[in-house]
């Protein structure tokens, strides 16, 4: 397996580096992280890339905002690091209690436009190519709390006076979408990457506006993440991906990834090499608040590890021939062919009776000795 570089764009955020350990029930467990030793600890273990929500980087209050931009950009020079994705802080203060672009309070929804509209400017400075936004506090508790119809209203409101902000500023940049069932709500808005795709067909600029999927956000709805990726790239709107580990249905966990499902964290890599994505590998997970400052970096350097360790393993599995004999007998390929004949009409298929349903109704697909092929493949047993 070789060792991380640039070329494989992994990226990792301010908040994930830099967790505290802080939980719901326990202080933290580790010193505060400074930016410049984040950038050049994560150069030095071949990252590519630094993300940062606002607060992260020089706090809600902003005294110290030139000056911690001024540090960072020093850093990014001498190491060579780059910032491709930006995002802002809607939900820690407690201003946001109800939600930023969705409060009911309509000075809160001002202030939280305002904010994102500034750090926009950063971002465009920074060389950012991506926006995302994660809308942890838009939503409730209580159904009686909320107008869903016109929360939807309000968030297309603000979406559109996004992208109209940047197009007007003549800014290379896009927004991307990070879809959540819950937490820290009760309910989210835009909980799945469903919601959101067809949220984003509502929006004046829908081309400027795609998806930043999690692992654990659809694996804790439930949900397969592979399929979820897969359709996001159907639809050409898989802008950015967060990547970590989740174990099935709970609170998000922000595993190292690959600690969670590894089977379906085999199928995304392969899924991601395989279809042409060219973004960063971004990891959003938390360095477990039982580690030290060791552990930290340690963690950093596993979610990339584990990354190339699958992407060997996947493209193994490939190009063994024996897998390629169990791809035929499943017919995988065959699904790429168009069900009609070109020039066919239903009047033709309504009038063909060359097909046997009882003989078709015999064959075996072979899908338990192809998967079972993969998972020799991920054990090293190939």
């Amino acid at each position: 397996m070789s060792a991380p570089t640039p070329a494989d764009k992994f990226s990792f955020g301010l908040w994930t580096v830099g967790w505290q350990g802080r939980d719901p029930f326990g202080e933290a467990t580790r010193p505060e992280l400074d930016v410049v030793e984040a950038v050049h600890r994560l150069a030095e273990l071949g990252a590519y890339g630094l993300s940062f929500h606002d607060d992260d980087l020089f706090g809600f209050a902003a005294t110290e905002r030139e000056k911690q931009i001024g540090r960072l950009q020093g850093a990014l020079q001498e190491t060579g690091l780059v910032i491709p994705m930006v995002t802002t802080n809607l939900f820690s203060h407690p201003v946001f209690k109800d939600g930023g672009f969705t409060s009911n309070d309509r000075g809160v929804r001002r202030f939280a436009l305002k904010k994102v509209l500034r750090n926009i400017e950063l971002a465009a400075e920074l060389g950012a190519q991506t926006y995302v936004l994660w809308g942890g506090r838009e939503g409730s508790e209580y159904d009686t709390a909320k107008d869903v119809r016109a929360a939807l209203d309000r968030y297309r409101e603000a979406m559109n006076l996004l992208t109209q902000f940047v197009t007007d500023r003549g800014y290379d940049l896009r927004f991307a979408l990070e879809p959540k069932p819950n937490e820290p709500r009760g309910d989210i808005l835009l909980p799945t990457v469903g919601h959101a795709l067809a949220f984003i067909t509502t929006l004046d600029r829908p081309d400027l506006v795609g998806l930043n999927p999690e692992v654990g956000h659809e694996q804790m709805a439930g949900l397969n993440f592979v399929h979820g990726i897969a359709q996001a790239l159907w639809h050409d709107k898989l802008f950015h991906i967060d990547l970590n580990g989740q174990r099935s249905i709970k609170y998000d966990q922000d595993l190292v990834f690959g600690h969670g499902d590894l089977m379906n964290a085999f199928a995304l890599v392969d899924l991601l090499e395989t279809a042409g994505y060219d973004g960063p590998r971004h990891f959003d997970y938390k360095p477990s608040r039982t580690e030290d400052i060791t552990g930290v970096w340690d963690s950093a350097r596993a979610n990339m590890a584990t990354y190339l360790l699958l992407r060997d393993r996947a493209k193994a599995f490939r190009a063994d021939p024996e897998v390629q004999e169990a791809l035929a007998i499943a017919g995988v390929a065959d699904l790429g062919k168009p069900t009609l004949g070109a020039g066919e009409s239903y009047e033709d298929l309504i009038n063909d009776d060359s097909f046997d349903p009882d003989k078709a109704g015999e064959r075996g697909y072979g899908f338990v000795r192809l998967n079972q092929l993969a998972l020799e493949h991920l054990a090293g047993a190939r």
